[in-house]
């Protein structure tokens, strides 16, 4: 690289939805507080969603990093759907659509964004690995591929290697009993049960498959993947997946520092204000529950953990958003629960998970199991009760309980049931296991810390990963 060579330039799609989001933004910043160009696109509907809930005017979330003279232009582009349109109830025909008609929307926004440019600057891209186009779209522009990874690199693996469990005859898993997987390059034996959900069932969701496929089909000709993990945490499957294609763990990516300082709007909710009520609570005391972005819940499931709660007698902050009940009821709660948990309680729609999990009154983290919770648990030392629902949450809950032994089960039959929720909840809170918890999860808390300084792993890696996309972009220019 010459030094009148003007910087890369990034073109960076998301994929839509929270968990995806809040890694994509901090990278966006990383890339841009070293330099490079960033044109960042979220879709209409996404960058709507975001303003309302902002208090101010929301002209996308990276006005204050502009302030220290980063070079970031944000865009929206249309997913093809009016605002009105309910995605998660239309799931199939909003990724239909956003499988057959998306692309050509996308490839037309790279060409004119590329065109318009007059700086010479190289573009490449960054998009989501669960999206089924970006090895197509950059091979038609000429573009270095660049595929983020947002959950653990062994549920890469799996993914990676769909053939392997279709020619042992794990996919579709049959469900009869309970079979060992040891063959996967990377991934210790794992049962079929702790597989993700649309490997257990393709049929239930068959449009996730679909799109689980086609994003494998497309990742293996990426020129780069970045993994939001840490090459401490998951060696074995970080080594085997780099056999087979250039691999960087950067994690976790929403802790790296340039970000820190910031107030970034990422959320797609309002977030509600607890710190004042954690304040009054002693050190250690309050379990905090929230079940992520997308799972629902039913009401019986609600109506156990709540019973749990208050056989427990631990104080809790309860995130209920108003789309987590599978059913349309409106009185979730059993009768009298408010009354009974004045004081002792407190039940917000959203809130600032980081904000929550480092007050030094959170003692315990009942958690749906998704990849951003997981990582943001371990980085504040918070044990889980971990309660997974779909997708990746059953291979999640796997690593956490199983491999890094720093979370226990909420439920450990088919059905949850409160005394059982009760017993989990006092065992994680107080007492010897809990210790034990503690003690792994303070080792792995050090772990992802040390990453992220100067001298460790993921910057390291992040540094390498830099050096060697530049190296393949201007030898492409």
């Amino acid at each position: 690289m010459a030094k009148t060579d003007p910087n890369p330039h990034a073109i960076i799609f998301p994929y839509p939805y929270q968990g995806h989001i809040a890694p994509m933004i901090n990278l966006t910043i990383k890339l841009a507080s070293i330099g490079f160009s960033v044109t960042y696109v979220n879709t209409e509907f996404i960058h709507h969603t975001i303003s309302k809930s902002q208090s101010a005017d929301f002209n996308g979330p990276f006005d204050e990093a502009r302030k220290f003279g980063t070079d970031i232009r944000y865009r929206t582009i249309s997913d093809g759907f009016s605002l009105e349109f309910d995605r998660d109830l239309n799931f199939d025909e909003y990724w239909e659509s956003m499988f057959t008609e998306f692309p050509a929307r996308v490839d037309e926004f790279v060409r004119d964004t590329i065109e318009s440019d007059t700086s010479g600057a190289p573009f490449f891209l960054i998009a989501d690995t669960v999206y089924s186009w970006p090895a197509t779209i950059a091979k038609k522009n000429n573009l270095v591929n660049v595929a983020l990874w947002t959950e653990p690199a062994t549920l890469f693996s799996i993914n990676y290697h769909l053939d392997l469990l279709k020619q042992n005859g794990h996919l579709p898993y049959n469900g009869d009993g309970d079979t060992r997987i040891s063959y996967i390059p990377g991934v210790q034996s794992i049962s079929t049960k702790d597989m993700m959900s649309y490997i257990q069932d393709p049929e239930a969701i068959p449009m996730l498959f679909k799109i689980m496929v086609k994003a494998f089909d497309q990742v293996k000709n990426a020129d780069f993947i970045l993994y939001n993990t840490v090459q401490e945490l998951e060696s074995e499957a970080l080594s085997a997946l780099n056999e087979k294609h250039p691999t960087y763990a950067i994690g976790p990516i929403n802790f790296f520092n340039e970000c820190k300082i910031l107030n970034i709007a990422k959320s797609l909710w309002a977030e509600s204000d607890i710190i004042r009520w954690l304040e009054s609570k002693p050190p250690g005391s309050v379990m905090y529950i929230s079940f992520g972005s997308i799972a629902q819940i039913t009401k019986q499931e609600i109506e156990e953990i709540t019973h749990g709660l208050l056989i427990s007698q631990v104080s809790f902050v309860y995130i209920l958003r108003p789309n987590d009940l599978e059913s349309n009821e409106t009185n979730i709660f059993p009768f009298g629960f408010e009354n009974d948990i004045i004081d002792r309680g407190f039940i917000v729609p959203w809130c600032n998970q980081n904000m929550v999990l480092s007050n030094p009154a959170i003692g315990g983290f009942v958690t749906h199991c998704g990849w951003n919770s997981i990582i943001e648990s371990m980085w504040f030392g918070v044990p889980m009760i971990c309660y997974p629902f779909f997708v990746d949450q059953p291979t999640n809950r796997k690593l956490v309980v199983e491999n890094w032994k720093i979370g226990i089960n909420l439920c450990d039959g088919d059905q949850i049931k409160r005394h059982e929720v009760a017993h989990k909840i006092i065992i994680l809170m107080n007492g010897e296991y809990s210790i034990k918890l503690r003690q792994e999860i303070n080792k792995l808390r050090k772990v992802l810390h040390n990453a992220l300084d100067i001298d460790g792993s993921s910057q390291r890696n992040f540094d390498q990963f830099v050096e060697d996309l530049k190296v393949r972009l201007y030898a492409k220019s």
